[in-house]
């Protein structure tokens, strides 16, 4: 599974926060190594799946309408379940990359 649904998730999970603040958030916290264009297909998805609600909009002091989305009480429950199935996927793919065939 992609992991764009599980980030937009966590980040939303400690905020509600606009498309643009989640795409740099998600460069700094990937220290400039991931980072996404796509998080609109995503929110929409998450949003149509109902894990994701729209809040409020703000206008900036540069005249921008900024929506801010926010993480629902089944969006924190998916979250909690795709965090569990990475983990599980990452360590299967840890036992297959360290396999050793004289160890059994």
């Amino acid at each position: 599974r992609a992991v764009n649904p599980m980030l937009v998730l966590k980040l939303l999970s400690e905020e509600s926060m606009y498309v643009y603040q989640m795409i740099q958030e998600l460069k700094k916290r990937g220290h400039s190594d991931y980072t996404s264009s796509f998080l609109y297909p995503v929110l929409y998805r998450l949003q149509k799946q109902g894990y994701v609600s729209e809040g409020e909009k703000i206008i900036s002091e540069d005249n921008r309408v900024r929506s801010y989305y926010k993480i629902t009480d089944g969006g924190l429950n998916h979250l909690n379940q795709l965090i569990s199935e990475y983990k599980e996927m990452l360590n299967s793919v840890d036992l297959i990359l360290n396999y050793n065939k004289e160890d059994k």
